[in-house]
């Protein structure tokens, strides 16, 4: 840190928000473009949980993995995107310390349950087509309900640990260079240096992403050998299309997430652009996540449509 004095901040804090750097004309554009997203985000997930709900046939685990994996980016997508709607409207961008926390809880907790989720969505993949004899056995109420569970109580249990551990840090500034609270954007602010909150931050992300790649790329690799070595009686078919719309979802959350990484090692890019490429992966899979559910998912799509005649039916 560069704090000069290293007289501690007094409660109420207010942060100022540097967000993106751009003329009146374009933030009102850009309000359009964010509420347009956040509408598509609410849209989309809101037909597929409730085309889920609605038919009984689909109160399935896989499911249900997807209503928590809809949870989850309706989660990151509102604490991202009516903040965004909210600075380009404001002239003064400041956010109070609790909102801040709020935000920067909200975020990670995103972050962190999307890969505990899809790693327990590659799981039901793997026991429903390795061992289609056994699902209903493996797959009981009890154990979807426990692996659901664990999953978000995996995720806001290591979030929770970070931040608690930031709750006696004492801060020094109050402007945050970035587009939205984070725990690192954050603990830039402290008086001194925080080792330990680093730490088991580094920790913290690593442990998620390894162990989500290792269980997501261990569960695919027994069901490309179930479909192509042992070749057992499976529908191919019915696997690409229950599969496939997982693997797209966890791929483009791991794209977006090294887009962030990369633009920042790229001294060319602008201020603004890094700024972009860092909320790609909390706005652009909660929008393109139940377009991809919704397409590609025959069951889904097919009660989809049923929604739909059966509200324009009556009106005729």
């Amino acid at each position: 840190m560069e704090n000069k004095s290293y007289v501690p901040l007094k409660q109420p804090i207010i942060f100022q928000l540097e967000g993106f750097i751009v003329p009146k004309e374009t933030a009102h554009l850009l309000f359009a473009l964010s509420l347009l997203g956040y509408l598509a985000t609410l849209t989309g997930n809101g037909v597929v949980c409730v085309a889920i709900f609605a038919e009984k046939s689909l109160h399935k685990p896989m499911y249900v993995m997807i209503c928590n994996l809809v949870a989850c980016d309706l989660l990151g997508g509102t604490a991202m995107l009516t903040r965004l709607m909210s600075d380009f409207l404001s002239e003064e961008r400041t956010i109070t310390y609790v909102a801040a926390i709020f935000q920067a809880f909200s975020m990670h907790t995103y972050g962190s349950a999307t890969q505990t989720i899809l790693s327990v969505m590659a799981y039901d993949r793997y026991v429903a087509i390795c061992e289609p004899l056994r699902y209903h056995t493996i797959m009981t109420k009890g154990k979807l309900v426990g692996l659901c569970l664990t999953a978000w109580l995996i995720a806001f249990g290591l979030v929770l640990i970070l931040f608690v551990m930031n709750v006696t840090t004492p801060l020094c500034g109050t402007l945050i260079v970035h587009v939205y609270c984070s725990n690192r954007s954050i603990l830039r602010l402290a008086c001194h240096p925080t080792p330990y909150n680093d730490i088991y931050g580094l920790v913290m992300t690593w442990s998620l992403s390894t162990g989500s790649f290792l269980v997501i790329a261990f569960s695919y690799i027994k069901i490309l050998v179930a479909c192509l070595v042992v070749r057992k009686e499976t529908n191919k078919r019915k696997v690409i299309q229950t599969c496939a719309p997982h693997l797209v979802a966890y791929v483009i959350f791991e794209i977006t997430s090294i887009i962030i990484i990369m633009s920042y090692r790229i001294p060319e890019i602008s201020e603004n652009m890094k700024k972009f490429c860092s909320i790609l992966s909390i706005i652009l899979p909660p929008i393109i996540n139940p377009i991809i559910y919704g397409l590609v998912m025959r069951d889904i799509r097919v009660n989809i449509i049923k929604l739909f005649k059966r509200k324009v039916v009556p009106n005729q």
